[in-house]
């Protein structure tokens, strides 16, 4: 069983136009409604992979209520926990080039009490998790620590940690010793507070966070791939994308990959890259579903190019 923490869930509203204008009365050509957040949509994901999986979330209003369904409808157990404010609603306008214009709502502030009960409601079920993935930003109220502490407590209760967040939140978890941290190229810079230019750069960025404290990194690099340093060494993989239809959640699909795949090793970067290509060609934040990935497509190496410049450097 996969467990997983969103600590500031939404609803995401999706709205596909041929072209947006600002100041415009535009006619959406399709829409949807998915659950949303990081932690929410590895849960989805790992739903659609036909494994057991459970939603630790906070919940509030009308809003958190219909999320609560719609999870339910996608056969993911909810552990929710209750809150005095109402889920966030985000809104996403994607184009047909692929360009993807997001809004996303501040959610509602958590009270200590609140934040404890989130934390409770981890260590009651982390002792059955395989994986505990603790993902997304800290809603209003949770200090930059809350992770650390979560991190600390599903390991008092033998869980492995997969942690998917930025910033403070991420470097004050370090201690911890999560199982994996999963960045992308931005996230990764502003944890080792330098540029990074090339793979090579990510690679020495992702052996910095390790000695701080992460057993594994999975560094996303958009267009150029993965890169995965554990104690199997460092492998670097791609996967080809033919047409780019919303990359929201494709970052989350991919760590649901690598954790179905036991998150360890190259086995599971090549799980995780497959999932991340094939969400990229589904409307919104749909999650793939096992026919919809193409394992053969996916080349994983331990020669890695250290001199290639990164097609979008941060």
């Amino acid at each position: 069983m996969i467990l997983t923490v969103t600590p500031n869930p939404s609803l995401d509203r999706t709205f596909e136009v041929p072209r947006l204008e600002r100041g415009a009365v535009l006619r959406a050509g399709a829409d949807r409604v998915d659950p949303g957040g990081k932690g929410v949509n590895v849960s989805r994901a790992v739903a659609a992979a036909g494994r057991r999986t459970v939603a630790v979330l906070p919940l509030g209003g009308a809003e958190g209520a219909l999320l609560e369904r719609l999870l339910d409808e996608h056969g993911i157990e909810v552990a929710g926990v209750p809150v005095h404010g109402s889920t966030r609603v985000n809104v996403a306008v994607a184009e047909p080039d692929g360009t993807l214009t997001k809004i996303n709502a501040a959610g509602p502030e958590l009270d200590p009490a609140e934040a404890d009960a989130l934390l409770a409601a981890v260590g009651a079920r982390s002792a059955r998790a395989d994986w505990v993935a603790c993902c997304g930003s800290l809603p209003r109220g949770l200090a930059p620590e809350w992770y650390g502490r979560l991190v600390a407590a599903a390991h008092a209760g033998g869980s492995r940690i997969a942690l998917d967040t930025s910033g403070p939140a991420l470097t004050a978890a370090l201690r911890e010793r999560p199982d994996v941290v999963k960045p992308n190229v931005h996230e990764l810079a502003q944890a080792v507070g330098r540029p990074l230019a090339t793979i090579g750069d990510v690679a020495d960025a992702a052996e910095e966070l390790r000695a701080l404290g992460a057993r594994a990194v999975l560094a996303s690099l958009g267009a150029d791939g993965q890169l995965l340093v554990d104690d199997s060494g460092t492998h670097f993989g791609t996967a080809p994308v033919t047409t780019v239809r919303s990359d929201v959640g494709a970052g989350d699909a991919s760590l649901a990959g690598f954790l179905v795949a036991g998150g360890t090793g190259p086995a599971a970067l090549a799980s995780a890259l497959a999932h991340g290509a094939a969400a990229v060609g589904l409307p919104g934040s749909v999650m793939p579903a096992p026919a919809d990935l193409v394992p053969e497509a996916v080349t994983v190496t331990a020669t890695v190019p250290y001199d290639r410049a990164l097609a979008e450097p941060a």
